[in-house]
């Protein structure tokens, strides 16, 4: 890899080539998924044995488009795409911290709160992220979900008349093809008490050439739906994925965006607000900051709790309040996302309450009795 040059090889070896191709497919085929391939791309620069170690482990795809992202080494893209030896060395780490398997009555289905449930529909993405929560099923190829348990999780939610809005999750549902896609989408919007259809993708921002017309034309058949895209960074909103994006919100679907704050990629407050201002600039509302998981193999990634504090401190009141997510932990065990938040009340008592405002002012609000 070059050392601090901005325009890098690898851009420059793949953007002749992004710009040619209509396909993603194409694209996805012509993912790095072995350490031979990364190190051709690196000169050398890695440690092959290392890397082979871990990606037998955790699988590695990443494609063209969002590998093209990366300035140079270590940066914020290749420390989320590229595999790290520390991923074997984490004593403090889950398979499972959520508990997403206990909470399933059946393969594939989780049902936690009263309301929802997730339903897991595929177990490929455009591009591994190396901080996944579901590192132990993300890429597997002895872990596909097939229609059959799909469609179990499907017969559930029919048996279950409190379920009203469902989460289509993965892996990323955008990597199934438009048909197969909208065969889950039809056979939910079918069941009469399912309200609300949201998806969770990183499409958008890994691999945006996957948002096409058809794909969109296709979506805005099954409103009211939501999509949830992952940004973790400011490069990676690019000219193509501001496009999808526009796509996306012009099929009338409302975006939001899941980020995790990760150690040295945007555990930093000046790097998450551009974040969350650029995406309100694609239409895309931030929603979640989250704190990340207790997942095996991802120790490295993880901060202290006081830095999202501090992130959302520094968020509120110095932008607007659409740039402002909730920063939450999903609390491991199980037990759900519980929302964090700085504490702007300095004092209260039966008469009055006095806050703490976003620059260090206070103000006394009088209750009224």
């Amino acid at each position: 890899m070059p050392g601090q040059q901005e325009e890098t090889l690898i851009k420059k070896k793949y953007a002749k080539e992004i710009e040619q191709v209509e396909l993603w497919e194409e694209l996805l085929r012509k993912s790095i998924v072995d350490e031979g391939q990364l190190d051709a791309i690196c000169k050398g620069n890695i440690d092959k044995e290392k890397l082979k170690a871990v990606i037998k482990k955790y699988p590695m795809r990443i494609n063209p488009y969002y590998l093209s992202l990366v300035k140079k080494k270590d940066d914020a893209i290749w420390k989320q795409c590229i595999p790290d030896v520390r991923e074997l060395d984490d004593p403090k780490g889950f398979e499972d911290p959520l508990c997403e398997e206990r909470d399933s009555p059946v393969p594939g289905l989780t049902h936690r709160y009263p309301d929802r449930v997730l339903l897991l529909v595929c177990n490929q993405c455009a591009m591994y992220c190396r901080f996944c929560t579901r590192k132990r099923k993300v890429g597997d190829p002895f872990k596909r979900i097939t229609r059959a348990q799909i469609l179990r999780g499907i017969e559930y939610i029919k048996g279950h008349p409190e379920v009203r809005d469902v989460l289509l999750s993965g892996g990323d549902p955008f990597l199934l093809s438009d048909s197969y896609l909208e065969w889950i989408l039809k056979e939910l919007r079918s069941i009469p008490h399912v309200e609300i259809i949201r998806i969770g993708t990183r499409v958008p921002c890994a691999l945006p050439h996957r948002v096409t017309p058809e794909l969109c034309n296709m979506l805005k058949k099954y409103h009211p739906l939501y999509v949830n895209i992952h940004f973790a960074h400011p490069d990676e909103i690019t000219e193509l994925s501001e496009s999808a994006c526009n796509m996306l919100s012009d099929a009338g679907i409302l975006l939001s965006s899941q980020t995790v704050l990760l150690r040295g990629v945007n555990d930093d407050p000046k790097v998450m607000k551009d974040l969350m201002q650029k995406l309100l600039k694609i239409r895309v509302r931030p929603y979640y900051i989250y704190q990340a998981d207790m997942t095996m193999g991802i120790n490295h990634f993880r901060t202290k709790v006081e830095k999202g504090i501090e992130i959302i401190e520094k968020i509120q009141g110095w932008t607007s309040g659409l740039c402002v997510p909730h920063f939450v932990i999903d609390s491991p065990g199980g037990g759900g996302k519980i929302p964090i938040l700085p504490n702007f009340i300095v004092s209260r008592d039966d008469k009055k309450i006095v806050l703490r405002n976003y620059s260090g002012k206070t103000y006394t609000y009088e209750e009224h009795c």
